[in-house]
């Protein structure tokens, strides 16, 4: 087993290191501009009909479909760092697909524009309106409950759960963790090569990032699974199926239609904040030390 988790660690860690450089991230954001501006001009030469016949017929007429297709892209690689941070501890994980949701609800916001017409007019489109401000302020009250998560995880690291386990659990724990990134970044490049290939074929196919939120919540349960056989305590069981727990209502809230997806958002939220607050403040140390870890 050692070799597997050595490999693992030898392909994981390059590759984190290069998505995360800055050199990455400027290159990343020009392209991005680029690719809206792009997307821009291509709507543009459909409206005015300079584009040919099979290639028009797959190309909206309404310029808020850039936006919408810039912030998919921003969403796409949100979730390539979430599957990036998944060595990382439960608590991080979690609180990156919180990330992934508020950028979401921002997404099926500006979605909504492709609805209204150009000028826009708020006669006969209210209901668009209505689900514009419900997603916007969700992705506003998820994002505060976000920085109020994060504000109490810096108080308490996961990693002195694993501090007093040896150190080869430790580095076998998080290579296997790194193991199952390198699984979901491979089926998350074949979902996303096959949802284009579908989309340029014409076949109809269901929300490519509905599907993925399906696949990490089993991931969740498996990393949840995979960390019992490091910390067998009830403790860390406990905490850790309540942040996979957590996922799940982020899954429902993508599922749920307008309105019903913001109140399910704002629970996952709260709910685990409250899970940080009575793991943190209830159980001490030495109430954990009661728990035997490995």
């Amino acid at each position: 087993m050692n070799f597997i988790y050595e490999r693992c660690t030898f392909i994981f860690d390059p590759l984190h290191y290069y998505w995360e450089h800055e050199r990455m991230h400027r290159k990343i954001s020009v392209m991005l501009v680029l690719f809206f501006l792009g997307s821009l001009l291509v709507i543009e030469l459909k409206r005015q009909g300079l584009l040919p016949t099979g290639v028009a017929d797959s190309i909206p007429k309404n310029h808020f479909y850039a936006i919408q297709a810039a912030f998919t892209v921003v969403l796409i690689l949100e979730i390539i760092s979430l599957i990036f941070t998944i060595p990382c501890s439960f608590s991080k994980s979690v609180g990156k697909q919180f990330e992934i949701l508020s950028l979401i609800l921002l997404r099926n916001a500006f979605k909504e524009l492709a609805y209204l017409p150009e000028p826009i007019t708020f006669i006969g489109h209210e209901e668009a309106v209505l689900r514009i401000v419900s997603d916007g302020f969700g992705a506003l009250l998820v994002f505060a409950l976000l920085g109020y998560y994060y504000r109490i995880q810096a108080q308490y690291q996961d990693v002195k759960e694993y501090a007093k386990g040896k150190p080869i659990d430790l580095f076998s724990f998080v290579a296997a963790k790194k193991g199952i990134a390198l699984i979901i970044l491979g089926i998350f490049l074949y979902m996303g090569g096959t949802t284009i290939y579908n989309w340029m074929a014409g076949i109809p196919q269901s929300d490519f990032f509905h599907d993925f939120y399906t696949l990490l919540i089993i991931t969740d349960i498996l990393l949840v699974l995979i960390a019992q056989c490091f910390q067998p305590s009830f403790y860390a069981v406990f905490r850790n199926s309540g942040y996979a727990l957590s996922t799940l209502i982020i899954r429902l809230a993508l599922a749920a239609p307008a309105y019903f997806n913001v109140l399910l958002g704002m629970t996952a939220a709260i709910f685990a904040i409250a899970m940080t607050l009575i793991s943190t403040r209830l159980f001490t140390p030495k109430e954990q030390k009661r728990f035997k870890y490995c």
